[in-house]
């Protein structure tokens, strides 16, 4: 990701100066604001490919002497269902009405907007902690590792 994060990084850049010598030479705020949004939201992709790039390491894909069947494998975790997409949409459609037809209805787009948004960025966020976690014990009921027993691996809570 190395690369992809150089990339965006001089999208950026790119971006950036473009939005300092328009508002520097023009009169026109939007032109401006749309620059720096572009800039910001390019840096915001170069920042995670970055993070990405020294929390994974190179990828086959950014070394030269890698193989074809070194990018094999299994790919990342990709959600079977999800309800937070479609509130999503219902959150923006119900935010966009409300800038047509009244303050409050904005407020409750934005509120249904808000919680969907979070429901999809947290839905699967302890699904890490509990892959990495050390099995649990599979002992039957004939072991010893009951309510009176010392034994470390007992799950049960008190």
């Amino acid at each position: 990701m190395r690369t992809e994060a150089r990339l965006f990084t001089g999208v950026a850049a790119f971006f950036a100066v473009t939005a300092a010598g328009y508002g520097w030479f023009s009169e026109e705020p939007a032109g401006t604001a749309a620059l720096t949004i572009a800039f910001l939201m390019a840096s915001l992709v170069a920042f995670f490919l970055r993070v990405q790039y020294r929390k994974r390491g190179l990828r086959a894909q950014d070394r030269d002497d890698a193989e074809v069947l070194e990018t094999a494998g299994p790919l990342e975790f990709f959600p079977p269902h999800s309800p937070w997409p479609i509130v999503t949409a219902l959150g923006a459609v119900v935010l966009a009405l409300g800038i047509v037809y009244g303050l409050w209805l904005a407020l409750l787009g934005f509120g249904v907007l808000a919680l969907a948004v979070l429901g999809l960025v947290f839905q699967y966020a302890g699904r890490d902690a509990q892959r990495s976690s050390p099995p649990e014990d599979d002992s039957g009921p004939d072991s010893d590792s009951g309510p009176g027993s010392d034994s470390p691996t007992s799950t049960r809570s008190p």
